[in-house]
């Protein structure tokens, strides 16, 4: 039974949402395991973990004092996953395998309920530019990023410093965020751009029982 729990044990870290979906018999040991995983992780990293949560073993999550991670209820944090903070993240937050998270100096803010997928590279920092320094001799700039509740980042998407991503937005596969993204707003490319509006998706018609709008 033990190699059993161990194959399960890896696919809820590289597939974290099925942690809600466990049965009884097989919670006993995936609480336990979550339990031991994150007092571990509290004893060595300036990190405060919420109620109901799944973080993988296979995360790398750094904080030192005065770059505090704050984790709130029901994430899921999935294998591969790098963050330092500063960083802020709400309740029922998901972040997929691979997603890397730096806070800078002003931190990263994740709002409620807001899924980010794989691949995913948030910098709340960058590099001056001078040219009569080494890029390796310039100082460090950091503003800070705000994102807000019920955002979609979709995979491998890019996140500089500086910038806010309104809540109920949704960003595309691959895109690269230079700008502020207006809330509801559905952004693609590079850099991204609008192009679109959450709110008049075929999928708010389909929802509705009602026929979807000819937009093509």
């Amino acid at each position: 039974m033990d190699k059993y729990i161990e194959q399960h044990k890896k696919r809820l870290s590289y597939m974290p949402w099925i942690y809600y979906s466990l049965k009884p018999k097989q919670l006993q040991w995936a609480q336990a395991w979550q339990k031991e995983v994150q007092k571990k992780l509290m004893e060595l990293e300036t990190v405060k973990i919420g109620k109901d949560c799944f973080i993988s073993p296979d995360a790398h999550i750094f904080a030192e004092i005065g770059r505090d991670i704050i984790i709130g209820n029901r994430v899921t944090i999935a294998a591969n996953v790098v963050l330092h903070g500063p960083i802020t993240i709400g309740d029922g937050v998901s972040l997929n395998t691979g997603v890397l998270i730096d806070g800078g100096a002003k931190g990263v803010f994740i709002g409620k309920n807001t899924r980010i997928a794989s691949g995913v590279y948030i910098y709340a920092f960058n590099h001056a530019t001078s040219p009569n320094r080494l890029i390796k001799e310039q100082p460090v700039i950091s503003k800070g990023i705000h994102i807000g509740e019920d955002v979609w980042l979709s995979s491998n998407v890019g996140v500089t410093d500086g910038n806010n991503i309104g809540s109920y937005s949704i960003v595309g596969m691959g895109a690269v965020v230079t700008h502020d993204v207006p809330e509801w707003a559905v952004v693609a490319g590079v850099p991204a751009k609008i192009i679109g509006d959450r709110r008049i998706s075929k999928d708010v018609f389909k929802a509705n029982n009602k026929s979807a709008p000819n937009t093509d």
